[in-house]
């Protein structure tokens, strides 16, 4: 019978991970990227208007997600707002200690991440 050696197991496991044509696909699939983006860059140099346009666009494009995340954050509100409405007088305290305690906990890890 035939020993296998501590580390064939490991090896063996590991070949899927490291296989060279994986590896070398990979390389390849970011060097045309690259030569993409040089591409790309230089018809951008060479026409000023292009690049102007292109950048008030991407502008514009930042600027509408961060109004669309406003506007889902307002309609959160009025939902929380419409809920509270909903629910009965003798439970809108607690009700309300709860939620403001969640959206403490989810503001807090939101500005955790942003710091």
């Amino acid at each position: 019978m035939v020993e296998e050696s501590i580390l064939e197991p490991f090896i063996k496991a590991s070949g899927g991970v490291l296989r060279s044509e994986d590896i070398v696909i990979e390389a390849v699939r970011d060097l045309i990227k690259d030569e993409i983006k040089r591409y790309i860059r230089a018809k951008l140099e060479s026409n000023p208007e292009l690049k102007q346009e292109v950048k008030d666009a991407v502008s514009d494009f930042i600027e509408a997600k961060v109004k669309e995340g406003y506007a889902l954050v307002r309609i959160a509100k009025c939902g929380a707002k419409l809920g509270m409405e909903l629910v009965p007088e003798k439970l809108k305290g607690e009700l309300a200690k709860e939620l403001m305690s969640i959206f403490e906990k989810e503001i807090g890890a939101v500005i955790d991440k942003t710091a």
